[in-house]
């Protein structure tokens, strides 16, 4: 038990032993005064401490957030089953071994039922509300960790983004670089050229690779330029092919994704003029496939792989669809997802967390508006026990708002935790879950 929780029971046995001396106490004498604190105190340690042990140990052998209904029914019966020993113990000790009032066999005889009844219904409000505060704490330290979690999600998945499509500018400048330096010697005429056009080339790589997806059209357009100066340097060992439906030029593919793939092309084939490397570029149920004639060269160093795989991993944090690979004894192709929509990873992981949060805000208020209720049930009730008694003890009335009002709070406890919308929503998931399963 926490010492801040402990030393808030002490003022409420203060404050109890004051209220029942000034009020129910004949006799203010120092003697009885003492007493009746004595007597408090020993109520509110015996019943407090014990439920709050009993409440820690329940938090952690069966924490609310990983078995809820086990916990509950647990919860029920540990402070059903431990209140009537407490209470019966601390009427024990106030009327046979403090004030003497009665002896063991009188105690135990039924004369103090009614008392030891009574004590034991307060106990178990007190009790009742520890625990309706227990899960409140956890549910409020699940909802807080499940949107840090998704806070953190969305960071790794925007920072993971920002990373791959930081390798395309160095990637390409490189190849290009390469692809230069090899026609200065070969050609020097056509080097000049190439490196007018690869400024142009080199301004869309610029503007597009901080998009997350870009139109088909502006894709294949660049394409054909970039083929172009693949063309003026192999000239006829190279054909490229390009049949791309009109209705998929308006969709979308990931930036520079046609121009890596041409690269991985001309990096893994040997062209020549006899043996031309003939790249397709064409439309195939909701795919753009980039094909080419297997004419695999001899790989003197291992390769990088930045190419296709960096086209994989963005794909993957954008649609579940996949990048398909085909290969065979002829030919190497990969298929492209071409989407319909645009979506952007980060706003998507950001969306998932503040509906998480949003759900986690309203299952906070609902056990909010449960636990006001039960605190006021705890508080009035009593109160109410208490005026009965005092103004008129031969006509019991307490019964009828502590039973009705009782019967609202489980109600309402059930509809919380157990049974109700959350319960069906719970039961719907779970047939879904298996159905897709199937």
């Amino acid at each position: 038990m926490k010492r801040k929780n402990f030393i808030t029971l002490l003022w409420i046995s203060l404050a109890t032993s004051m209220f029942f001396f000034f009020v129910f106490t004949d006799e203010k004498t120092v003697e009885n005064f003492f007493l009746t604190v004595l007597i408090s105190f020993m109520y509110s340690l015996v019943l407090g401490v014990g439920n709050g042990l009993i409440n820690d140990f329940l938090n952690k052998k069966f924490p609310w957030s990983e078995a809820t209904t086990k916990r509950a029914v647990i919860s029920i019966v540990s402070i059903l089953i431990a209140n009537i020993i407490l209470v019966y113990f601390c009427n024990y000790m106030n009327f046979v071994v403090i004030q003497k009032s009665a002896n063991t066999a009188e105690y135990f005889s039924g004369k103090y039922n009614y008392i030891n009844w009574f004590t034991i219904n307060v106990a178990l409000l007190i009790s009742a509300f520890l625990h309706a505060r227990g899960f409140m704490e956890e549910l409020k330290k699940t909802s807080k960790k499940e949107v840090v979690e998704q806070k953190l999600i969305a960071t790794s998945a925007n920072a993971q983004f920002e990373s791959l499509k930081n390798q395309l500018d160095p990637h390409f400048l490189f190849n290009s670089l390469n692809v230069l330096s090899s026609l200065i010697d070969e050609n020097p005429k056509q080097a000049q050229k190439f490196t007018a056009s690869m400024s142009k080339i080199y301004r869309y790589v610029l503007e597009q690779k901080d998009k997350e997806l870009v139109t088909v059209e502006d894709e294949v357009e660049f394409a054909k330029t970039y083929c172009d100066l693949l063309k003026t340097r192999f000239e006829d060992s190279v054909d490229f092919v390009f049949e791309v439906n009109k209705d998929d030029l308006r969709r979308f593919v990931v930036p520079l994704s046609l121009q890596l793939l041409l690269e991985n092309c001309i990096k893994h084939n040997f062209a020549t003029s006899s043996k031309p490397l003939i790249i397709k570029i064409f439309s195939e149920n909701d795919t753009l496939c980039i094909e080419n004639n297997l004419q695999a060269r001899e790989q003197i160093k291992e390769s990088a792989g930045i190419g296709l795989a960096n086209i994989v991993q963005r794909y993957s944090l954008l649609t579940k669809r996949n990048v398909f690979i085909e290969k065979s004894e002829d030919y190497f192709k990969v298929k492209l997802p071409v989407l319909s929509a645009k979506p952007n990873v980060v706003s998507i992981k950001i969306d998932d967390k503040d509906k998480s949060y949003e759900r986690a805000k309203k299952r906070v208020k609902e056990i909010k508006s449960f636990y006001v209720n039960l605190i006021s049930y705890c508080i009035i009730i009593p109160f109410l026990i208490i005026v009965n008694l005092i103004t008129s003890p031969q006509n019991i009335w307490f019964y009828f708002p502590m039973l009705g009002w009782g019967i609202g709070v489980v109600a309402h406890g059930m509809s919380v935790f157990a049974i109700g919308k959350s319960w069906e929503e719970k039961k719907i998931r779970e047939i879904l879950e298996k159905q897709n399963k199937q």
